[in-house]
C-alpha cells in the first residue's frame, strides 16, 4: 500500500501527457466490446509509460484525451472504474510520479482515482472562477473539492490548477497575476499551469513572464502546460529567467506533433537531451 505523505511533496518537472484512445462508452470505443476498449487503452498506456520513464520523464500524467466529445464536469461511472485500472497498471510498470486528468473538468473523479491508486497529483482545468468552454460554462469547486480531498484521507495528492485555461475564455478574473493568486491563495492549488489558446500552442510570451513573476513572488511552482518544443527549450536555455520549474508535454513527443499520434522515439530523445542538458540545471 503507498504510503501518506504531505501534499507538499516536489512536483516533478518534466511529466509526459499519455493521450489515451476512447475508452469504454465514448463515441470513439463504440465498436468495441467495453472490456476490449479498456484493454487496448490500457495496453497502450503501460506501453508508452514504460517509454517515457526510459527516457528520462520523472512525471506522467494520463488523461481520457480520446473522449471526445467531453462531459462538461461528471464523467460516466464507466471512465472512472476504466481509469482508475489504468492508472493502477501504469503504477506497477514504472517509477515515476503520476498524475490523472479527467477531461473536461471532473476534479473528483481525478481525486478518487488518484487516491485509490497511489497516484501523486491531479490536473484540474478551471478549479477556480468560472470560463466559457466548448463544453458550455465550466464553474470551479475547489471549496467541496479541497474538502473531498480531506475525506478521503489523501492529503498526498497534490492539486494542480490551470490559470486561465486553453480552449476556453474567463468569465472571472481576466488579469494573469490575481488569477494564480485566487488559484493558490483562495482555491489552494499546489501547482500552476499556463497555456497557450488550444492544445498545441504556446504561452504568450508577455503573460508568461507574467506568470514567472507571480509564481517566484508567491512561492508557487510554475508548469507550461501546453506548445513547448525543443526549440522552446533552446530559448530558455539562452534566458535561463524564462524556465519554470516545469513542462507538461505531450504533443511534441508525438509523430508529426500530433496530439494522440503514437510517441516518437526520436522526439522523445531529443526533448529528453535538450531538457537536461541546457535547461534542467538552469531552471
Amino acid at each position: 500500500m503507498p504510503q501518506s505523505k504531505r501534499v507538499s511533496t516536489t512536483l516533478p518537472r518534466l511529466i509526459g501527457v499519455i493521450h489515451l484512445p476512447a475508452l469504454p462508452g465514448a463515441p470513439g470505443s463504440s465498436r468495441l466490446h467495453p472490456a476490449q476498449a479498456l484493454d487496448v487503452a490500457g495496453t497502450l498506456a503501460v506501453k508508452e509509460a514504460q517509454l517515457l520513464a526510459r527516457a528520462g520523464f520523472d512525471g506522467i500524467i494520463l488523461e481520457n484525451f480520446g473522449d471526445v466529445p467531453f462531459m462538461k464536469d461528471q464523467v460516466a461511472p464507466e471512465t472512472v472504474a476504466s481509469m482508475a485500472v489504468i492508472v493502477a497498471a501504469v503504477r506497477s510498470a514504472v517509477n515515476v510520479k503520476l498524475g490523472v486528468n479527467v477531461l473536461r473538468n471532473d476534479g473528483f473523479s481525478a481525486l478518487a482515482i488518484a487516491a485509490v491508486t497511489g497516484a501523486d497529483f491531479i490536473r484540474v482545468n478551471v478549479l477556480s472562477g468560472a470560463a466559457a468552454t466548448d463544453q458550455g460554462i465550466i464553474e470551479g469547486k475547489a471549496a467541496p473539492l479541497m474538502r473531498e480531498r480531506v475525506r478521503l484521507g489523501a492529503p498526498d495528492v497534490a492539486v494542480m490548477a490551470d490559470v486561465l485555461v486553453k480552449h476556453a475564455r474567463t468569465l472571472s478574473e481576466t488579469d494573469l497575476t490575481l488569477a494564480i493568486e485566487e488559484a493558490t491563495f483562495r482555491a489552494g492549488a499546489e501547482g500552476v499551469i499556463v497555456t497557450g489558446s488550444t492544445t498545441g500552442r504556446a504561452p504568450d510570451r508577455n503573460q508568461w513572464s507574467e506568470a514567472l513573476g507571480a509564481c517566484r513572488r508567491i512561492g508557487k511552482p510554475l508548469f507550461a502546460g501546453s506548445g513547448i518544443t525543443v526549440e522552446t527549450l533552446n530559448e530558455w536555455a539562452k534566458n535561463p529567467k524564462q524556465i519554470p520549474h516545469g513542462v507538461i508535454v505531450g504533443s511534441a513527443l508525438r509523430k508529426g506533433g500530433k496530439a494522440g499520434a503514437p510517441l516518437d522515439t526520436k522526439r522523445l530523445g531529443d526533448f529528453v537531451r535538450t531538457w537536461k542538458k541546457k535547461v534542467q540545471r538552469r531552471g
